[in-house]
């Protein structure tokens, strides 16, 4: 019994339509073996936080991504499975985000006992960079950015709606401004004061002079740059952060797996078991990392 050009079309077309599903499923392979790989060679939790730019279904409109609270229960689940006594490297790569998922995952970061090392390959913007001052160890590429971490009031920075209330009368400023400047200074004096938090804690790790702290707080919060002002390793080393220069061929490895995706995907992964980095990841038949019976997490 033979296959007519019929029968052979249609076996064209489910293979044409099964391949994409295969090969999302062997990238998702390859980040989890990469993944464990990183792992057993830091001995450490790795955690990815990667954002990058999507597209809305086919009409191709960017969408940024960023720091949300989905994120942060994510984060903050990695770090209760992560025994006390293992390291967690975080890789960054975001544009920033949420201040309440931010401020989340830098407390968690912070409390965590032993060394939390930070990696950026590219960017960490915002949010990005408060996380990177929640670490002990901020390694960076030599191209890489920080950025500062001025909070932003819809679509205007707080700093500039002060400057507004500042620069005129009082008579001629309408009382939505006069809010919206009370709102700003809060929110800015809770930054500093929350930026104030990470970096007293991180001293005798991170190795932060305490007389460098008042001029790091004033320089990321105040918005006397643009929000998207890039911070150089030199100038966050000149600054008085403690950066070092130089990844790990392995995190440039993992970041090309994570392309620019076509469709929809998770910003936050780890190896999603309590921490044991001799276990072998285990695929199931979709593809994901199977946990060993009778486990509780």
């Amino acid at each position: 019994m033979g296959f007519g050009i019929g029968d052979l079309f249609w076996i064209f077309l489910l293979l044409s339509s099964l391949q994409p599903i295969w090969q999302k499923r062997q990238m998702e392979y390859r980040r989890l073996r990469a993944l464990q790989g990183f792992q057993q060679e830091r001995k450490s939790r790795v955690i990815l936080l990667i954002h990058r730019q999507e597209s809305i279904s086919l009409l191709g409109i960017p969408l940024s991504r960023y720091i949300t609270i989905e994120d942060s229960e994510q984060i903050l689940r990695a770090i209760r499975l992560t025994p006390p006594d293992v390291p967690i490297d975080l890789i960054l790569h975001t544009p920033g985000g949420l201040v309440l998922a931010t401020e989340q995952i830098a407390r968690a970061l912070i409390r965590h006992p032993s060394k939390v090392s930070v990696f950026v390959p590219h960017y960490a913007m915002s949010g990005g960079t408060m996380l990177a001052l929640a670490s002990d160890e901020i390694i960076m590429d030599a191209n890489a950015v920080l950025g500062p971490v001025d909070p932003q009031l819809g679509n205007y920075p707080a700093a500039s709606i002060l400057k507004v209330v500042e620069d005129k009368p009082i008579g001629e400023v309408d009382d939505q401004t006069l809010i919206m400047a009370d709102l700003s200074r809060k929110a800015i004096q809770q930054v500093q004061r929350f930026v104030r938090t990470l970096l007293k804690d991180s001293i005798p790790k991170q190795k932060v002079l305490p007389e460098n702290i008042e001029s790091i707080i004033e320089a990321l919060t105040t918005g006397r740059v643009t929000h998207d002002y890039p911070i150089t390793v030199e100038e966050a080393t000149e600054m008085g952060l403690p950066v070092t220069v130089g990844l790990p061929r392995s995190i440039y490895n993992l970041m090309d797996l994570y392309p620019q995706p076509q469709g929809g995907r998770p910003t936050v992964q780890y190896i999603p078991m309590p921490y044991d980095d001799r276990r072998p990841i285990l695929p199931t038949p979709k593809g994901r990392p199977m946990e060993e019976p009778n486990q509780q997490i």
